[in-house]
Order: structure tokens, then C-alpha cells, then sequence
């Protein structure tokens, strides 16, 4: 039997959030050890989207769930996106690395992705809607790409003092 993983949210400025993650070579039981850890993870903190790095790994790798249902847990292993369309939208979008923090985001509604399940099977899908807008956002992450790069001026204006302590936080921590 595998050992529970179990993950600490890796906060802004941390560097990992910021590098390109690597493709993952490896399928099998270790990889659902943290696919499960990160559900885990991401259901405590009460979102709906985590990406590897988001917990300290540099794998291409991310988890969600747009309804809350377990049913409708998706994981995508080296997601690509292959297409983004429909019309622009503006939502408000949080992020477990940027805790209190919410900022408009305009993204396109649609995107089709290619990616793999935890076994190493292809997948093919176009995700709209709400759906849509968490696996744009996680893609980021695996780009490198936080929140803060997709704020408005004023968004970051208006949560200068938060950012500012998330990075005062990170100082006293090393």
C-alpha cells in the first residue's frame, strides 16, 4: 500500500510558483498518492482547482472539481491547451497562493485540452463555463503564470497591502 501524502499550500512569493513545471514520465501508484493528496488538499483549503506547484512540485499535474460532487473530480496529467474560444469573460478568480485575494480575470469561455489520466490514457475534451475558467487558471500555474500577473492596475492597487504581507510572511520564513 502507498503512504498518505498529505500537502502544505506553497503561498506567493514562493519561487517554485514561478518555474515551468515538468512533464510527469512516471504513471502508477505514487502519482494517485498525489493526486490524492492534493484533492485532499485542495477540498480542506475549500477550492475548486490545485496545480502541482501550488504544493511544492514542479510536475505538470493538476486537480479540480467545479461542482464540489466526487464524481466530478477531474485530473489532468501534462495538460496542453490546444484551443481557446468563445466569447471574453470577466469573473472575479481566487487562489489558494493568494489567500483573501480576488481579482476580475478576463478569459476566453471555452478551451480544449489534451492531456492524460493517472494511468497514462489519452484524453481529448472541450471544457466551457466555469470548468473552463479553473483549468486556464491552473494552466498558469504550470507556466509559471499566478494571479497577480493577470490583475488589473487597480486590482493590485487595492491589494497592495496583502501582497505586501504575503511576501513579509515568506521573509520571515527562511
Amino acid at each position: 500500500m502507498t503512504e498518505k501524502l498529505t500537502f502544505d499550500l506553497t503561498l506567493f512569493p514562493s519561487p517554485i510558483l514561478r518555474k515551468v513545471a515538468e512533464p510527469v514520465e512516471t504513471f502508477g501508484e505514487d502519482l494517485k498518492a498525489i493526486v490524492t493528496g492534493m484533492f485532499e488538499r485542495m477540498r480542506e483549503s475549500q477550492g475548486v482547482g490545485l496545480a502541482a506547484p501550488q504544493v511544492g512540485l514542479r510536475k505538470r499535474l493538476l486537480v479540480l472539481n467545479a461542482t464540489g460532487e466526487p464524481e466530478d473530480d477531474l485530473v489532468l496529467v501534462n495538460p496542453k491547451i490546444v484551443e481557446l474560444s468563445g466569447a471574453r469573460v470577466i469573473f472575479e478568480e481566487g487562489c489558494l497562493s493568494f489567500p483573501g485575494i480576488y481579482a476580475d480575470v478576463e478569459r476566453p469561455e471555452s478551451c480544449t485540452v489534451e492531456a492524460f489520466d493517472t494511468d497514462g490514457n489519452p484524453i481529448r475534451e472541450e471544457f466551457g463555463g466555469f470548468t473552463s475558467r479553473i483549468i486556464q487558471h491552473e494552466h498558469d500555474h504550470l507556466e509559471g503564470i499566478l494571479l497577480v500577473d493577470r490583475m488589473s492596475s487597480a486590482d493590485k492597487v487595492r491589494h497592495r497591502a496583502a501582497l505586501e504581507e504575503l511576501v513579509e510572511r515568506y521573509k520571515r520564513r527562511r
